[in-house]
């Protein structure tokens, strides 16, 4: 999300654009690893750029996922796993994103691949098919495997986006893409991740997102880490978004510590 087309010179300079996210937000979706496993060199500027308590959520190459759906994925997998070694502490968890298509029959398949994953990482997993939402055999089915294994259930919530037409092009292009399925917040782990998406109207966004303020604060009360990944159809104040829920969070849990300051970004000259 570093890399987000609306936010060099406005939140982030045009060089060193992560080095400069990680002083707005502490956590990270790694969206472009879905398309291709990045250059161990690569990896290493990331980690190079960040503390090691910053935290990368990575998702897994589409090859293993989509493609081969978690079968005969021994070697796309040892090289992911390879090219992301330099991040070291920083590999928050490994995001096990599923196609929608992927439905409870299909569990068995990721359960034999979880049981092969090496424990040095956490894992979490995302699934989009309406049985594992709406029908109980499946939910505790797939929990658990998870617990066996583990691994959290990550609720990509966009109730919030749809209650109302689009008004945008950009909430126009969301509406026809991203998933609709009923409201899941329950922790299987120590380390929840939950990925909320609002509206482009800021204030529509925040008050869609009342309900897990409440819930992450009690996870902190609980003793659990979560982390929260704030998103908008255009994404253009995302971060500032994201800010402006830890605050809300802080509000209510007042051990939490403040993020950062941002890094200021210096402005263009001629000179």
């Amino acid at each position: 999300m570093w890399t987000h087309r609306s936010w060099p010179g406005r939140l982030l300079p045009p060089a060193e654009r992560l080095r400069h996210y990680a002083s707005w937000c502490d956590a990270v979706e790694g969206n472009t690893t879905f398309y291709a496993t990045p250059a161990r060199d690569t990896v290493a500027s990331w980690a190079a750029q960040t503390d090691p308590s910053f935290r990368f959520v990575l998702k897994l190459p589409k090859v293993v996922t989509h493609e081969r759906r978690l079968t005969d994925v021994g070697d796309p997998l040892r090289a992911f796993l390879d090219a992301i070694e330099p991040l070291g502490p920083r590999a928050h968890a490994l995001w096990i994103q599923l196609p929608g298509s992927f439905s409870p029959a299909d569990v068995p398949a990721l359960d034999r691949f979880l049981g092969q994953l090496p424990r040095s990482h956490r894992y979490a997993v995302e699934v989009r098919h309406p049985a594992f939402f709406t029908d109980p055999h499946a939910i505790r089915l797939l929990e658990a495997t998870l617990t066996a294994a583990s691994a959290e259930w990550i609720p990509f919530d966009t109730t919030a986006f749809f209650t109302s037409p689009p008004t945008s092009d950009a909430e126009r292009d969301a509406w026809t893409k991203k998933p609709r399925v009923p409201l899941r917040s329950v922790a299987l782990t120590d380390r929840p991740i939950v990925r909320y998406l609002g509206r482009d109207d800021s204030a529509r966004t925040v008050q869609g997102w009342q309900r897990w303020v409440e819930v992450t604060a009690d996870w902190l009360r609980e003793g659990r880490s979560p982390t929260v990944f704030v998103h908008t159809p255009d994404n253009a104040d995302a971060p500032r978004l994201a800010r402006r829920f830890h605050d809300e969070v802080r509000a209510r849990v007042p051990g939490l510590a403040a993020l950062p300051a941002p890094i200021p970004v210096e402005p263009l000259t001629l000179f």
